[in-house]
């Protein structure tokens, strides 16, 4: 590993936080986009959650070439190529709206997810080294070092929370009341999102980043000994599960909230995209508070706490009568709040934001923890299980499918408890013995 120490990376950590923010717009189009693809082909709950599963499923065959690319050329060029990738994914969405044709949009987002997943690879494990190192070079301890890279990931990812928020209420703002929106109504976020990756790619093209494992750019790595650190292996399963629990309680809350057979709720677009933008704006609550306290609290303490209450949210979520409301205050499209009448179980669906927020950062500063030169392929097959956003969703809307929305939710409280056993029981490094150096 190189020599960090004395250094400043102030604008590569800014830098690393604005790609949190970028990887969550794109990612987050997959959400609205579902009721679009509903409404316009006419496509059942499962269909309607192809794109988030051809979003995620690109992680799968992306993240072993990612990790491998930020082996061999680094991490600015690897994020340079994500960007150009992103461009493409989400021009390729705009071209869907012309042509009418629901098979070219699932291709944008196969496509938008490959350049997800390089980013990704990209972010993680670089803030998490910085944030170690600024962390050592002030005399910290290792433990509190940790601490500190903790820290910097909950606060990119409340960037990556504020995007999420902007998304739904942005394109239900967009699709308006309309009973047949199309995907043309979404093309101001697709032309904000392709701006955006433009502009990135300039500013980053001239940014100095940091390449703290470029030592090891020659040196062959073994999956089948980073395999063996038992705390990893039990991390990746625990993102998959995550990422899964994460992208499905908004998703079928959107779907069920849109749905106007006896089912659903039957509201309309715009005030449900206002609730399911308060879920992320609630994320972006409780990781700036995540973010605030991480250099005192601990990556497994918060992920243990974040699961307890998300089990109880989950809980009465499902047992919850539908027919009984509440007026909820919501994050709307003018960026205000107001109340809207909506059933008690998606308020606490809605509280979930607050628990699903620190656990990204928790659960892969708790994997990477004790990994050291293998943090670079150990990021790319970390982003293979991203993958379990688009595949749990999607059994999520099947299972909707054949019984209810709420039925479907028992997928995410037994997520939510793998994370919890994963907290106190699996993030534990059994495998010190290992050469990491």
């Amino acid at each position: 590993m190189v020599d960090l120490q004395k250094k400043n990376y102030t604008l590569p950590i800014i830098m690393m936080i604005a790609l949190f923010g970028m990887i969550s717009f794109v990612t987050g189009l997959a959400n609205p986009m579902g009721v679009i693809v509903k409404s316009q082909f006419g496509a059942s709950n499962f269909m309607s959650q192809l794109g988030t599963l051809a979003n995620f499923i690109a992680y799968a065959f992306m993240g072993i070439p990612a990790g491998i690319m930020l082996k061999k050329i680094g991490y600015k060029k690897t994020a340079l190529a994500a960007v150009v990738v992103g461009f493409t994914g989400v021009g390729i969405q705009f071209l869907s709206g012309v042509a009418s044709s629901f098979i070219v949009y699932l291709t944008g987002a196969f496509v938008a997810g490959f350049s997800m997943c390089m980013l990704n690879a990209v972010v993680n494990p670089l803030i998490n080294t910085l944030g170690f190192f600024q962390a050592k070079n002030r005399g910290k301890s290792d433990e509190e070092s940790n601490k500190k890279a903790n820290q910097l990931l909950q606060f990119g990812g409340s960037f990556n929370s504020l995007m999420a928020t902007i998304v739904p209420v942005l394109v239900g703002y967009l699709m308006g009341d309309a009973a047949r929106a199309s995907i043309k109504d979404a093309n101001p976020a697709l032309f904000i999102a392709m701006g955006i990756f433009a502009l990135v790619f300039i500013v980053l093209f001239f940014v100095n980043i940091p390449e703290p494992h470029a030592a090891q750019a020659k040196e062959k790595l073994s999956y089948a000994t980073l395999f063996k650190f038992r705390h990893y292996l039990l991390g990746t399963i625990a993102i998959f599960i995550y990422v899964g629990v994460e992208v499905g309680i908004p998703n079928i809350m959107n779907l069920f909230l849109t749905d106007s057979t006896s089912t659903g709720f039957g509201m309309d677009k715009t005030a449900a995209g206002a609730i399911v933008g308060t879920y992320w704006f609630l994320m972006l609550v409780g990781r700036f508070s995540g973010a605030a306290i991480g250099n005192k609290v601990s990556g497994k303490t918060m992920l243990t706490a974040a699961a307890l209450l998300g089990l109880v949210f989950v809980t009465i979520a499902i047992f919850a009568p539908i027919t009984a409301t509440v007026n909820m205050p919501v994050f709307k499209s003018d960026i205000s709040f107001g109340l809207i009448e909506a059933p008690v179980s998606i308020l606490f669906l809605v509280l979930c934001g607050l628990c699903t927020s620190v656990m990204w950062g928790g659960i892969f500063n708790l994997a990477v923890n004790g990994i050291g030169k293998y943090i670079t392929i150990g990021s790319g097959f970390f982003m293979v299980m991203v993958c379990g956003g688009g595949i749990l969703p999607a059994i999520q809307g099947w299972i909707a499918d054949m019984a209810t929305y709420m039925t479907s939710y028992w997928i995410v409280f037994a997520g939510i408890a793998y994370l919890l056993y994963y907290a106190l029981i699996g993030s534990k490094n059994v495998n010190k013995d290992i050469s990491v150096e």
